[in-house]
């Protein structure tokens, strides 16, 4: 059998140039004559711009140009995607932290001192802030395309309310989170160029065709006139999936001045200027038997939903609508409109804060009925989709429960709160389950194999840290049969075929099968010059004769390197592209991963600070393309559940609409010193539907309900049962 790399403890081939600092970044690009730029934003909630004295700004060292909603540069809103107006287009205020200027100058540091000479007067007025004092409404559709309300009543009973008055146990529980960041690493930035009416764009994306659709629509240019490069990304999380404002207003401003234009925001910025996750209220109602069977579900949310546009969160519907067997099942997911900056997609976007309500009402369930919370979940599992005869395309869940139970010692859990106490430690256990789909978009590679025996993969799909880039040389150097490191990679250009992009879950699902395709369309192309040259050993032979493996033609009587019949017959390359589509399963199956979850705690009885002494996570996730690679990201998610529970929000100061937290210094994320080692295993099952290699998404299951494992772990230390994220010690100290 021909050695593949592919599941094998793969280094990245970006990595020396990522740790040695040589990999170039968004900002890190140079450009001759560069002009740097500096956004000013809003300081009220709401209301309209009554005047600004730009005055001194101009007269500062350095600067070039004020732009403002008094000289604008003029932009255009893109309906459908991003949000649904365009900066210093008029006076209006909508949100605290909205652009409302942008002084460019020779030096950033000239850019940004002028723009604290500029001063603003507005007429104010009182935002809407408040996710409670707004009524909710429910949208037409989902992201996904789903109603938003959905009502499955298998049972014929007339109501939710009937089904969980009939039933012998009710829990019910309302839960609360407020707005969170991606907090990636890497500031957004953006150096934009024109030449020849060609604007060339680098600025990080995890969309390529997003960006330049979005970037074209909003200057009002079409989409071969921008090319957008985003070859090395310092984290995106979601909040790369759309291009944002200042990219635009960047290549607006090179455009006008006729140069360079670099544009790096603030910290502050980002967490100001870049869609980030809503909050978001929750109920759960759940009604059981007394042995813990399920015989209604009721999940409903009102989700935060800026009057500028965002991100539609589907909790519910995202969580609930897939997790258990019931009978009875009610999903609703309702949105209220606020004058806040625009929400979006963060890394498992509804599932995370649906999973923590859902797994969390399920421990107090099991609580109520004293099931054991693995048992509970066994005993309302499913192979179909609740309320629906549609299977998986294959579903190991419970697997992953027994192998986590046994990985973790789940065994040695006591039920009893407080039951384990080390000195001033109380010691809980907790566990979750997950559920994530795995997106599949249509996807394009291109392979070119040399005269030297390498091969050129060519895609514009960007590795935003998650090992993408690995992953499309590793799949490459399998299909073709030949050692990983004579595969060169061509990516992160939007220029190049479109490969899947990096979101959903669903960049490797969506890939591997185009460059298999691409690997087979190369091959062809190989076969058919190896018949048709002149100068070939194999000229005018049946293509049928020829067999190609591990990097060679053979017939019976000979065998060649791609490479040495390149070279005879006197061409420099031979290629081809693939292309792959979802089919129609999607229809026919749901397709998703699954993961388990299991978590210890330790609360200090007196300060009751929380800390995760260990974790372990087992997912189905299809097969793994490269295991180093797939531990790093369930790891990640795993670390981020675990932020989400304990650190991570962003309150709204009353009356203004301000996030509070907006810094590295008050929003809290998780450090070296906050995480365990954290154990993490994947079942390896191909999945036989998706595709040869049977891949499925994995970035984002280990984000799914691990904040609730957590939660889970510290009521059974602890006895007390924190709905109100994140589970900070104040919470715990309180009297009951």
């Amino acid at each position: 059998m021909a050695y593949t790399p592919v599941g094998r403890e793969t280094d990245r081939i970006d990595g020396r140039l990522k740790v040695t600092g040589a990999a170039a970044y968004s900002g890190d690009y140079p450009a001759a004559g560069m002009a740097h730029a500096y956004l000013i934003t809003s300081t009220v909630g709401r209301g309209r711009i009554r005047a600004m004295d730009t005055r001194a700004a101009l007269g500062a060292s350095g600067v070039v140009a004020v732009y403002s909603p008094f000289n604008p540069l003029r932009l255009y809103v893109m309906p459908g995607l991003g949000e649904n107006y365009a900066p210093l287009q008029d006076p209006e205020v909508r949100f605290h932290g909205q652009i409302i200027a942008m002084v460019v100058a020779e030096t950033f540091e000239q850019a940004r001192d002028a723009a604290a000479l500029v001063t603003t007067t507005y007429d104010a007025s009182a935002p809407r802030t408040s996710l409670d004092d707004e009524p909710s409404t429910l949208p037409e559709t989902t992201p996904s395309g789903r109603p938003a309300s959905s009502t499955v009543l298998a049972t014929g009973v007339a109501s939710i309310e009937a089904a969980l008055t009939a039933s012998d146990v009710v829990v019910q529980a309302r839960f609360h989170q407020d707005a969170q960041h991606h907090v990636a690493m890497e500031p957004h930035a953006t150096l934009a160029q024109w030449r020849d009416g060609i604007l060339t764009v680098h600025s990080g994306t995890q969309v390529p065709l997003f960006a330049t659709m979005l970037i074209a629509a909003r200057l009002g240019i079409t989409t071969d006139r921008v090319q957008v490069m985003s070859k090395y990304l310092g984290g995106g999380f979601g909040s790369r999936v759309l291009s944002w404002y200042d990219t635009s207003l960047a290549a607006a401003a090179a455009d006008v001045l006729n140069r360079p234009v670099r544009l790096v925001l603030t910290r502050e910025q980002v967490f100001q200027v870049i869609g980030r996750r809503g909050r978001i209220n929750q109920t759960v109602r759940l009604g059981a038997s007394r042995d813990g069977v399920l015989s209604a579900v009721s999940h409903v949310t009102e989700a935060e939903m800026p009057a500028v546009g965002g991100w539609h969160m589907d909790a519910a519907g995202s969580s609930t609508a897939l997790a258990y067997r019931t009978p009875n099942l009610h999903v609703e997911d309702r949105q209220v409109t606020l004058d806040m900056s625009p929400t979006w997609a963060m890394r498992a976007p509804d599932e995370a804060p649906g999973s923590f309500a859902l797994e969390t009402a399920m421990d107090e369930l099991a609580v109520a009925t004293g099931v054991d919370p693995v048992e509970l979940r066994l005993r309302n599992y499913t192979t179909v989709v609740p309320g629906t005869d549609r299977p998986w395309t294959s579903k190991y869940l419970d697997e992953c429960y027994r192998v986590g139970a046994r990985r973790f010692g789940w065994s040695q859990r006591s039920a009893t709160p407080r039951a384990r106490v080390d000195g001033d430690w109380l010691v809980g256990m907790g566990m979750a389950s997950a559920v994530y789909p795995t997106d599949r978009q249509p996807a394009t590679v291109r392979v070119r194999l040399r005269a030297d025996n390498t091969a050129v993969v060519s895609t514009a799909t960007v590795d935003p840290g998650t090992g993408a880039a690995t992953m499309v040389a590793t799949v490459g150097a399998d299909a073709l049969g030949i050692p990983l490191r004579r595969i060169e990679l061509d990516y992160g250009d939007s220029t190049l075929p479109q490969g899947g992009s990096s979101v959903g879950s669903g960049a490797t699902a969506s890939t591997v099968p185009a460059i298999q395709a691409a690997a087979r369309a190369a091959v062809d192309e190989l076969r058919r010059l190896a018949v048709t040259s002149t100068r070939s050993p194999w000229h005018g032979a049946d293509p049928a004769d020829l067999t190609y493996e591990n990097g060679r033609l053979r017939s019976a009587d000979r065998a060649m390197t791609f490479g040495q019949l390149l070279t005879t017959v006197g061409a420099p390359a031979a290629g081809g592209e693939g292309a792959h589509a979802p089919g129609d399963e999607a229809t026919r199956y749901a397709i998703h991963s699954f993961g388990a979850h299991f978590c210890e705690v330790r609360v200090n009885r007196f300060t009751g600070e929380p800390r995760v002494t260990r974790f372990t996570t087992v997912v189905d996730a299809g097969r793994v393309v490269n295991a180093k690679a797939a531990r790093s990201q369930l790891v990640g998610g795993v670390i981020m559940g675990i932020g989400h529970a304990l650190l991570e929000h962003n309150p709204v100061e009353p009356g203004t609409g301000r996030l509070a937290a907006s810094n590295l210094a008050d929003y809290m994320v998780p450090v070296n010193a906050d995480i365990p080692g954290i154990d993490v295993h994947w079942l390896d099952r191909p999945d036989p539907v998706l595709s040869e290699l049977g891949v499925k998404g994995l970035g984002e299951i280990g984000t799914v309900a691990s904040a609730a494992a957590v939660g889970n772990a510290v009521f059974n230390a602890t006895g007390r049962r924190v709905r109100d994220l994140p589970i900070t010690l104040d919470k715990l100290l309180q009297d009951d």
